[in-house]
């Protein structure tokens, strides 16, 4: 059974903690040079082979005791958070795109995957999502939540990235997800403590 409480506060942390990450510039990138579908289908198998890989992580810490996985997940997130308010602007990754020689569906695709598949995998929203699999033990709903946030970051950069970067500015959506991560990091360890 899918809780879409859980599915929603996951999806609202992910997706704001991925909105100021190289990857989604990337993605805007890749996006404005080659076809768009192609490109996300691509970043999408990526980010869903990842979602796997860090709720399976995470489903593994529910097997210790309660308040041990609700101090490593409190410590976690008040590190990510930390991560995410000492994080400084970068540029577009431009430099790091390799453009493929043609724009068949393989080539742009295949590009869009390995690109995310190095530069996300053990990244802040990886890690995210493993704690968040072992606060919750909720793997179906975790999962989809973030996965559903991280096509939705791809998306918008693909498509609407730039127009949303001119309208929110990337410093504001860095200080939402720390602050997200903060909340979630102090609830965690107030109940690593009561429990």
């Amino acid at each position: 059974m899918i809780s879409f409480t859980v599915t929603a506060v996951v999806f609202g942390v992910v997706f704001l903690a991925e909105l100021p990450d190289k990857t989604a510039l990337a993605g805007l990138v890749l996006g404005t040079r080659y076809r768009a579908s192609y490109v996300f289908a691509g970043v999408a198998a990526a980010f869903a082979l990842h979602v796997v890989l860090a709720v399976a992580a995470g489903s593994v810490l529910t097997l210790l005791p309660q308040q041990v996985v609700h101090a490593v997940t409190g410590v976690l997130f008040l590190g990510g958070a930390a991560v995410l308010l000492r994080t400084k602007d970068e540029g577009d990754g431009d430099a790091e795109i390799r453009k493929p020689e043609n724009q068949s569906f393989w080539k742009v695709a295949g590009a869009g995957f390995m690109l995310i598949l190095v530069a996300e995998f053990g990244d802040l929203t990886q890690i995210m999502t493993a704690n968040l699999a072992a606060r919750y033990d909720d793997p179906i709903s975790v999962g989809l939540g973030a996965v559903l946030a991280l096509w939705a970051v791809a998306g918008l950069g693909i498509v609407g990235g730039k127009a949303l970067m001119k309208r929110v500015p990337l410093r504001l959506i860095t200080k939402i997800a720390a602050v997200l991560m903060l909340g979630l990091g102090v609830w965690s360890l107030w109940e690593a403590v009561a429990g």
